[in-house]
């Protein structure tokens, strides 16, 4: 398989264990029947965990994605810890423009912030396609966990080219996307110019991960609900299509999520990808009419649910995994990110709720 930025479409040389391939997770990607639901939580590694905020004490984010042992470890403890189908890599979507040379930084209680913001193209020029050496700690992480998680699928991640593509024009998270849309639509060229940089290097990041062994990718598009449908598909869906499409025979399930985006769905389930994430506004059964049945589905708890008393938790997680047998597949995950106040606890009793529910209606 090629792991450079300009190398042919990714293949799947990665010899994976028969118990990854049938695993509940990739199978219900895939469409097939499965025993039971499988569920995973985004932002599941860390964020809510002690034993998370206590190994990052004093670490910087950007750091603590460059160290392969820290990046194990906090993979890892979620898995230990609440018994899912399936662990997230744990990195951030701006690690590979920052490996493609652009200055940035994670910066707590904010987020990424630009150092200087994309304004012309000779700006876009300056960010570099990367290669395998340019993320080796990525490639020494997967390898590592791999052989640690067993029968335990691991998901790979990248942020989708409109999402990185904001961060770098607006120069940090925006709500109104102001910028963005100024680009793209005063400078059209310039936008296409900087999302083609983006797609390079977004496949070739998750090439990295699939050549090192992870079971299935996941593209965030976290910001993309802030566009019209017609927008998504002049401005974006071209470029999350040549991501989704370059990893088409990479022989990994493919996942596309973003927030707020129910009526992007159809739209997104063109792009390409294997499951459609839904976020907690739309019913899965609605959604998977939109997405249509070729495409699994995935989500879609509210993560506000997570604070409820317990029997109300249990009624939604019922209620979310009958919606989503109206799909072909369902993987069972929260709308969005596990809140850091979560108690863990909850997660635990979910994952096993999950199980026991769908084992009983699939059986």
């Amino acid at each position: 398989m090629s792991t450079s930025a300009t190398g042919p479409a990714a293949r799947d040389d990665v010899p994976r264990p028969a118990g990854l391939t049938e695993s509940a997770f990739v199978r219900a990607c895939r469409r097939r029947p499965v025993p039971h639901t499988p569920v995973w939580f985004m932002r599941q590694a860390g964020r809510s965990l002690p034993e998370y905020r206590q190994i990052r004490a004093g670490v910087p984010m950007l750091e603590s994605c460059r160290r392969p042992d820290l990046v194990t470890e906090i993979t890892l403890q979620p898995v230990r810890r609440h018994g899912v189908d399936a662990a997230i890599f744990f990195s951030d979507i701006v690690v590979p423009v920052a490996a493609a040379g652009v200055d940035l930084d994670i910066v707590p209680g904010t987020g990424p912030v630009v150092a200087e913001p994309v304004r012309e193209l000779a700006d876009v020029e300056k960010i570099r396609p990367i290669t395998v050496e340019d993320v080796s700690y990525v490639d020494e992480a997967v390898r590592m966990l791999v052989a640690e998680l067993g029968d335990t699928p691991l998901i790979g991640f990248a942020g989708a080219p409109f999402t990185l593509a904001s961060y770098l024009v607006e120069g940090g998270p925006s709500r109104s996307h102001a910028k963005t849309k100024a680009m793209m639509y005063g400078a059209p060229e310039l936008w296409h110019a900087l999302c083609g940089r983006l797609v390079e290097i977004t496949t070739a990041f998750l090439r990295v991960q699939i050549a090192a062994g992870v079971s299935a990718v996941q593209l965030f598009d976290s910001w993309a609900g802030a566009l019209s449908e017609a927008d998504y598909r002049r401005y974006v869906l071209p470029h999350s299509a040549a991501v989704l499409g370059s990893l088409a025979d990479a022989g990994v399930p493919r996942i596309h999520f973003g927030v707020g985006t129910a009526e992007l769905l159809g739209a997104m389930g063109e792009a390409g990808a294997d499951v459609v994430g839904v976020d907690w506004r739309t019913p899965l059964d609605v959604a998977t009419k939109r997405i249509g049945p070729e495409r699994a589905v995935q989500g879609n708890l509210d993560p506000a649910v997570l604070f409820a008393p317990w029997p109300v938790i249990e009624t939604e997680v019922r209620r979310v995994l009958a919606e989503g047998r109206a799909a072909p597949g369902h993987v069972f995950n929260l709308g969005h990110g596990v809140p850091p106040e979560t108690d863990p606890e909850v997660l635990t009793r979910v994952v096993a709720l999950v199980h026991e529910v769908s084992a009983e209606s699939n059986g």
